[in-house]
């Protein structure tokens, strides 16, 4: 029997996965979480085999979540659930240590799929993430821009292009000034682009924006 812990911001998305996965023989929901921290909390108590989670809206930035529980407790596996396509967060969230990553577009039968496959130590991707893959290790990605960038920069870019000013951003990340400042020239320069209007066109013309 799998042991699943699903973590999402809304109860009624939390229901609805339970129901989904019940339905199975194998499968069992163990517990639920409201945010990220409350995941992290459970874990150190109680046993599971796969973290369920959505990224979208349980309060971690930058896929942080993912380092900590997995130094805590390296046996669990983290599919991680998202309203972003696959092509802006999946390849992030799998170097973060996640084995797997689906968007809430997929259908019930893929989310069985996929738990399945990272409860028995493998990883899910679709096959359009595959190739993403494949095509970075053998040089012959086209890579947009942003997926240069590091999670921070990443991270920090897209607080850019919504309109937050480099102090609200340090306030926010509780980082200095000085270090938001720097993300800011690397993140110009990796792409290419040559102000916050311009990182905010790109976001919205790659739909990098919540």
């Amino acid at each position: 029997m799998t042991r699943i812990l699903i973590a999402d911001e809304f109860a009624i998305v939390r229901k609805g996965l339970r129901a989904i996965l019940e339905e199975e023989h194998d499968l069992q929901v163990v517990e639920e979480a409201s945010s990220a921290q409350e995941a992290l909390n459970i874990s150190k108590n109680l046993e599971f085999d796969v973290l369920l989670i959505d990224i979208s809206s349980v309060g971690f930035r930058n896929l942080d979540f993912i380092r900590p529980l997995k130094e805590s407790r390296k046996e669990i596996q983290i599919l991680v659930l998202s309203t972003h396509p696959e092509d802006q967060y999946a390849i992030r969230a799998l170097k973060a240590g996640a084995s797997g990553y689906i968007t809430k577009a997929s259908d019930a039968k893929e989310l069985v799929l996929a738990t399945r496959k990272v409860a028995q130590g493998g990883k899910y991707i679709s096959p359009e993430v595959a190739e993403q893959i494949l095509m970075a290790v053998t040089g012959n990605s086209s890579r947009p821009s942003h997926e240069k960038l590091s999670d921070r920069e990443f991270t920090v870019m897209k607080m850019l292009a919504s309109g937050k000013r480099v102090s609200e951003i340090a306030s926010d990340l509780m980082l200095s000034v000085k270090t938001i400042s720097t993300y800011r020239r690397r993140i110009l320069d990796k792409t290419k682009l040559d102000s916050n209007a311009a990182l905010t066109r790109y976001a919205l013309e790659n739909q990098l924006l919540d």
